[in-house]
């Protein structure tokens, strides 16, 4: 079958049962879609081995971003893999619908025992702990129910795994699906487990219900890092057409901190009707004096010249700051 001919196979023929874009070898045999016939689209390219026994066509792996890449990978072991551990971590977290900025793409599983690397798959991180009843939950992935540690508990195994900033990606997002901050502290104070917990103490300490989004818990975490002054979050501004939320504010010297990632402009609405409702909205609280700065994603790969654009907004708009530099930066 030439590559045309099999494209158009692979298209007529592919699962409904897929998981976002995912197929087992199983799915794709239900389908008429044999071994040979897979081994084929791989080998032409029109098909991308996730891990054995998992599919996905080339042109929706290449559309992927790279932190949808990640989920994909997670979604083939759990369809794939016969792995007889509980998901936890940063991959808990991702199958309970948790934002996890800078995770990486390994697949985290918790065991209550020490299991044969055969059973793990080269790219399983192990951890051996054990759960409470309470601390595991059920996550439906297409036909499966899979074992993942609670929310709650997801959320302070990463606060003692990871970084700062990981780590409050994750735990702020499980602050605005509902899970309690107390909760959280009164399970960590009562956790046996010793490794960590200075880190996770400081993560929840960290924690903001009103950090709306990952960039803006980035955000939070950076300017915590330096010498500046914090904003508040979230401010309201009363403007003649009403009232908006910013991001962050610094009320004192009526300037505010923006980040721009690219959901508000095409999550909601068409984005023409986004950018023209954003630009009013910026004119409606300039007319009362107030002066923007924006930030994205690409601004943190240079934290030095992040932290001298906010410093410089804040001089312009009558701060008195130190002369020093933030000495964490390289």
């Amino acid at each position: 079958m030439d590559k045309s001919k099999l494209q158009a196979t692979l298209s007529s023929h592919w699962p409904a049962t897929a998981v976002s874009g995912v197929a087992t070898s199983a799915m794709l045999a239900a389908h008429g879609l044999g071994g040979r016939l897979v081994g084929s689209a791989v080998e032409l390219g029109l098909l991308q081995r996730l891990q054995r026994g998992a599919y996905i066509r080339t042109v929706e792996w290449n559309a992927a971003a790279p932190w949808h890449r990640e989920h994909l990978r997670l979604m083939a072991h759990v369809l794939a893999s016969n792995c007889q551990g509980v998901y936890s971590h940063s991959s808990a977290a991702r199958l309970h619908g948790l934002s996890t900025w800078g995770c990486g793409a390994a697949v985290h599983m918790s065991f209550a025992y020490s299991p044969a690397s055969s059973g793990r798959g080269p790219n399983v991180v192990p951890h051996r702990q054990v759960f409470s009843p309470q601390e595991m939950a059920l996550v439906r992935i297409g036909p499966l129910r899979i074992p993942v540690t609670s929310v709650e508990r997801t959320i302070l195994d990463c606060s003692r795994q990871f970084p700062l900033e990981q780590a409050v990606v994750i735990g702020d997002h499980g602050l605005r699906s509902g899970v309690s901050l107390p909760a959280l502290q009164q399970q960590l104070a009562a956790s046996p487990i010793k490794r960590g917990a200075a880190r996770a103490h400081r993560a929840l300490d960290f924690l903001d219900v009103n950090s709306e989004s990952a960039g803006e818990s980035r955000t939070r975490v950076f300017l915590a890092g330096t010498v500046l002054p914090l904003p508040e979050l979230q401010v309201p501004v009363s403007t003649r057409q009403g009232e908006y939320r910013v991001d962050f504010a610094w009320r004192r010297y009526k300037l505010i901190l923006e980040f721009d990632g690219w959901g508000k402009y095409f999550n909601y609405r068409p984005t023409p009707e986004a950018l023209a409702n954003e630009r009013q909205r910026e004119k409606d609280i300039m007319e009362l004096g107030w002066q923007f700065i924006r930030i994205g994603w690409a601004d943190f790969r240079d934290p030095v010249a992040l932290e001298a654009r906010i410093r410089a907004a804040l001089v312009r708009a009558g701060a008195v700051l130190p002369v020093s530099r933030t000495r964490i930066f390289p």
